[in-house]
């Protein structure tokens, strides 16, 4: 870990073993497949104003928590590229290269939204998607092999966005998926029939506040805690918002799926 936020630039040349940089606040975490003290310590020589604080090591499946085996999550079927699957099944298959960025289907949110996206693909077309914080894009990629016009993925960490197109190609969808670089305010205006935001409270919040929905537009909102939760529904349902329905594991990650309801004058998120 180094003490100062390191660009894309600063943090190139590192050698073979380098995998990316983790940019957060004013901290920057250089992930290395093989130990690289010697890369760093030359980078910080020639970059004022940065420190190294600390040093981990990992295996790769500690660090994801797992994530080496194909994993369902009906309907469908996550397979890191390097595992070969000769089975033929009916499930969606999507390719997930999840590097060192989270977001491999084991973290309950992210189940949880996928199965939203399911569930809200039964109730009518997803058409037009917009995905917060998209991480490695397996949102993203669930909502285009579900049928989805067009998805606009958008993440403002560099590594996210890389990881995510990676994603993307590995499966095809480059006419389909759109990965950006941005913050959640920067789509107050971008146009979309479901907007999925597995975000933090705060960047939640200040979205659902920016935007103007039409009605009929559907979110899913996760990543929250019980009383996050309850707050952006009460939100939600004041804005004019009904929840379809709602997730949770073990009554402390919580998912909700609402939709814009047409009631009288047009209502926004108060």
């Amino acid at each position: 870990m180094v003490e100062g936020a390191l660009d894309e630039t600063q943090a190139s040349g590192l050698g073979d073993d380098f995998i990316g940089n983790w940019v957060e606040g004013d901290s920057s975490f250089l992930f290395f497949s093989a130990p690289s003290t010697d890369s760093v310590t030359s980078l910080l020589g020639r970059v004022m104003g940065h420190r190294l604080t600390d040093e981990f090591h990992f295996t790769y499946a500690q660090w994801q928590g797992g994530g080496l085996r194909p994993l369902r999550i009906p309907p469908f079927l996550i397979v890191p590229p390097w595992v070969r699957e000769t089975e033929k099944t009916e499930e969606i298959r999507i390719l997930l290269d999840p590097g060192v960025v989270f977001g491999n289907g084991l973290h309950p949110t992210t189940r949880h939204c996928l199965e939203a996206l399911v569930r809200a693909r039964e109730k009518s077309p997803l058409g037009r998607v917009l995905d917060l914080g998209t991480g490695t894009g397996i949102l993203a990629l669930g909502a285009a092999a579900l049928g989805a016009k067009n998805v606009h993925a958008l993440d403002l960490n560099p590594l996210c966005v890389r990881t995510a197109r990676r994603n993307v190609q590995l499966n095809g969808f480059e006419e389909k998926i759109r990965v950006t670089e941005g913050r959640a305010e920067d789509a107050f205006s971008l146009v979309s029939d479901l907007t999925l935001a597995n975000i933090h409270h705060e960047v939640a919040l200040g979205f659902l506040e920016g935007r103007s929905f039409r009605a009929g537009e559907r979110i899913v909102i996760s990543g929250q805690m019980r009383s996050q939760v309850r707050d952006l529904e009460g939100r939600l349902r004041g804005g004019g918002f009904r929840v379809l329905e709602e997730w949770d594991h073990e009554m402390t990650w919580y998912t909700v799926l609402a939709e814009k309801r047409q009631v009288g004058p047009r209502q926004e998120i108060q």
